[in-house]
Order: structure tokens, then C-alpha cells, then sequence
């Protein structure tokens, strides 16, 4: 069983700053890509920003200079800095990883529960 917890979420003003943190925790034996992506009533899911390592992260255009995803291996977390935050922002934001469970397995896709941004005056 894996599971992965998402924090961080909330309300906070247009220009504001969120951080969002998720945790994977469980039977894991490597991880490979981390991400977010988020979902907008009456949007599909997008996705926001993923990383497989420090130097190899991908951002949506509407994010770019704005959040920064960033990755602790020891602790198997993937974070989310957002600054400069928009009211086209409000959303449900889903931490995605990629991780094997076992030695020569496949990997398998886990998603969190998901956690509200919302962006408002």
C-alpha cells in the first residue's frame, strides 16, 4: 500500500504566496517523477509542474516564474512554492508520483486526495 498526503492548501490573497507539500509513505522501493497538476470546476485536470530531478522539472507556461517545484528524496516529499498567486489559479491541486513498489517492477501511478487553493480578495 502507498500512500501520499497533501498539505498546504488554503485561501489566500491575489499576489499572496501558498506552499504546497506532499508526502509518500508506504511500501515504496524507488520513486521516480513527482508532480502536480490541478483541476478547476468545470476544467479537465491540468498539469502544473513535475520533476524526476533537480535539474530536470517542466512547468505549465502559466505558472513559469511564479512556482517552483522542488523534490527531498530522503523524505520522499514533493513541494510546491507559489508566489504571486492569481485568482486564475483557484483550484484543486493533486500530487501525482511514479514509483515502483518492488525490485523489477513496473512503475505505478498514485495520486493524492487532493487539497483547495483558493485565490480571492
Amino acid at each position: 500500500q502507498v500512500q501520499l498526503v497533501e498539505s498546504g492548501g488554503g485561501l489566500v490573497q491575489p499576489g499572496g504566496s501558498l506552499r504546497l507539500s506532499c508526502a509518500a509513505s508506504g511500501s515504496i522501493f524507488s520513486i521516480y517523477a513527482m508532480g502536480w497538476y490541478r483541476q478547476a470546476p468545470g476544467k479537465q485536470r491540468e498539469l502544473v509542474a513535475t520533476i524526476t530531478s533537480p535539474r530536470n522539472t517542466i512547468y505549465a507556461d502559466s505558472v513559469k516564474g511564479r512556482f517552483t517545484i522542488s523534490r527531498d528524496n530522503l523524505k520522499n516529499t514533493v513541494n510546491l512554492q507559489m508566489n504571486s498567486l492569481k485568482p486564475e489559479d483557484t483550484a484543486v491541486y493533486y500530487c501525482k508520483v511514479d514509483l515502483t513498489t518492488t525490485w523489477g517492477s513496473r512503475p505505478s501511478l498514485y495520486w493524492g486526495q487532493g487539497t483547495q487553493v483558493t485565490v480571492s480578495s
